[in-house]
C-alpha cells in the first residue's frame, strides 16, 4: 500500500516570474526617475553659461545695494582702459582688504616730518599723499603686521623753509640712518620694503646723498624719468596735479570743442622752444609762447582746456608737468611729447586709449598727426578720458579709485616683487 504525497499547486513558469520582475523594476525606476527630475527642476537653478563666469565680474549679493554698482554699472566701471580689467578688479579688492602700511613714527611734525607743508599748488600730490595716509585703512600701529614702511620726510616742507640742497642731503641721510639704526625693519630687507614720497625734483636730489635709498627702496615721484635712475618696475610715478582746480571738471562735451590743439607756456625746455618756434603762428594750433596773461580775462586759460579737442602736454624743466592732468580734468585729451616719460599708473592704464602718445621729434608733424585721427576715435578717446578722471584727483577723506587709492595699488603691486 503506497502512501499518498500530500498535494500542492502546480510550480509557476519560470518565465512568468522573471516578466513580472521586469514589470517591477521598470515602474519603480520610471517613477524614480520622475521624483528626482520634478524635484531638481523646483529646487535648483539653472547652471552658470561658460560666458557668464569668465567674461563677466562675479557680483556678490551684498555688492548690489544701492551704495554699490550694479553688475552692468561694474562691467561698464571695469572697461578696457584698463590692461587687465579682471586683473585689477579683484587684486584692486585684496588690496583694501589686507595691505597695511606702518609710519616711522620719528621726526617732529613742526619741522620737515610727518605732516604735509599745504594741499595747494602744483605739488600739492605730496601734501595730500601725507594726509591720506592717515585718514584712509591702510595704516596700522603694529609693524608686524605691514607689508610696507613709509619713511615720513618731506623735501617740500624743506624747501618751503629755505633749506639748501646740501643741508637736505645731510638731513635726510641723518633721518633714515637713525631709523635703520633703531628699527630691524631695514635691515630685513635691505630697504625694499621702504618707501618715500616727493614731488618736487629737489627731493630726488636730497635723497642722492643715500645711494642705497635710491637703489633699493621704492620711490614714489613726479618726476618718473627713465634718464635719471627712475626704476619702472620698482619706482611709482606720482601724478603731479594742481589743485585745487580752477573750475569743474569737463566731459562729454565734443560739440563744444572746436580749437584743434592749444598749449601756452613758458619755454624753459628744449622741446618747448621746438614747439612755440614751428607753431605759434598757425592758425589750427593754438600755440602760445607763455602763459595767457591775466589781464586778458579771468581764467582764460583753463577755460581753453573746455573748447579744445587735444591738450599739447610738452616736458618742462623735467620730463612731467601738471599739464597732463590739468587735461585730463578739463575733458581735453592729452598729447604726450615727451621722451622717457612712465606716465602715471601706466601699469594699470592703457593710456592710449585716452591719450596720444608721442616722442619729441614728432612735434614737426604735430598737426599733421592730430589731423589724422578719426572722428570716431576722438570721441572714443574722449569717453575714456572722462572714464578716468576719478584717477587724477585727490580727496581728503580719500575715496575709492581716487589718486590716492592708485599709488597704493601701485605700492600694492611692488610690494608682491619683494624679495625677502
Amino acid at each position: 500500500m503506497s502512501v499518498g504525497k500530500p498535494s500542492s499547486a502546480p510550480p509557476s513558469s519560470p518565465m512568468f516570474s522573471l516578466r513580472g520582475s521586469l514589470i517591477t523594476l521598470a515602474v519603480f525606476t520610471l517613477l524614480s526617475l520622475a521624483y528626482f527630475s520634478l524635484n531638481f527642476s523646483v529646487s535648483s537653478p539653472p547652471p552658470p553659461s561658460v560666458t557668464a563666469t569668465v567674461d563677466r565680474p562675479v557680483v556678490r549679493q551684498e555688492e548690489t545695494s544701492d551704495s554699490n554698482p550694479s553688475p552692468v554699472e561694474e562691467e561698464e566701471e571695469f572697461s578696457d582702459v584698463y590692461h587687465s580689467p579682471e586683473v585689477f578688479r579683484l587684486s584692486y579688492a585684496e588690496m583694501e582688504r589686507k595691505f597695511k602700511v606702518y609710519i616711522y613714527p620719528d621726526g617732529d611734525p613742526n619741522t620737515f616730518y610727518q605732516t604735509p607743508r599745504k594741499l595747494t599748488g602744483k605739488y600739492s600730490s605730496e601734501g595730500y599723499f601725507f594726509q591720506n595716509i592717515r585718514e584712509g585703512r591702510f595704516r596700522t600701529e603694529d609693524p608686524d603686521q605691514a607689508q610696507l614702511f613709509f619713511i615720513p620726510i618731506s623735501c617740500h616742507k624743506m624747501r618751503g623753509k629755505g633749506t639748501s640742497y646740501e643741508n637736505m642731503t645731510i638731513i635726510v641721510q641723518n633721518y633714515v640712518e637713525s631709523l635703520i639704526a633703531k628699527y630691524p625693519y631695514w635691515n630685513r630687507t635691505l630697504g625694499a620694503d621702504h618707501f618715500f614720497v616727493t614731488c618736487h625734483d629737489v627731493g630726488v636730489r636730497a635723497t642722492e646723498g643715500l645711494p642705497f635709498l635710491v637703489k633699493n627702496s621704492i620711490r614714489v615721484v613726479c618726476s618718473p624719468s627713465y634718464d635719471v635712475g627712475f626704476i619702472p618696475h620698482k619706482d611709482v610715478a606720482l601724478p603731479q596735479v594742481l589743485q585745487p582746480f580752477a573750475l569743474p571738471a569737463g566731459g562729454n562735451d565734443v560739440e563744444n570743442r572746436t580749437t584743434l590743439g592749444f598749449w601756452a607756456g613758458h619755454r624753459n625746455s628744449k622741446i618747448r622752444v621746438i614747439l612755440a618756434r614751428v607753431w605759434e603762428n598757425d592758425t589750427e594750433l593754438y600755440i602760445l609762447n607763455n602763459r595767457i596773461n591775466r589781464a586778458e580775462g579771468n581764467l582764460l586759460y583753463q577755460k581753453k582746456f573746455y573748447t579744445t579737442k587735444f591738450c599739447i602736454c610738452p616736458g618742462g624743466s623735467q620730463v612731467n608737468s601738471a599739464r597732463p592732468m590739468d587735461s585730463i580734468h578739463y575733458g581735453c585729451i592729452p598729447v604726450i611729447l615727451s621722451n622717457y616719460y612712465d606716465l602715471p599708473f601706466n601699469d594699470i592704464l592703457d593710456w592710449r586709449k585716452f591719450a596720444v602718445i608721442l616722442t619729441e621729434k614728432d612735434v614737426y608733424q604735430l598737426k599733421q598727426i592730430l589731423k589724422a585721427i578719426p572722428y570716431s576715435e576722438f570721441l572714443t578717446l574722449h569717453k575714456n578720458l572722462v572714464k578716468v578722471q576719478k584717477h587724477f584727483q585727490w580727496n581728503s577723506p580719500p575715496i575709492k579709485y581716487d589718486a590716492f587709492h592708485m599709488v597704493m595699488y601701485d605700492l600694492w603691486l611692488r610690494h608682491h616683487v619683494i624679495k625677502y
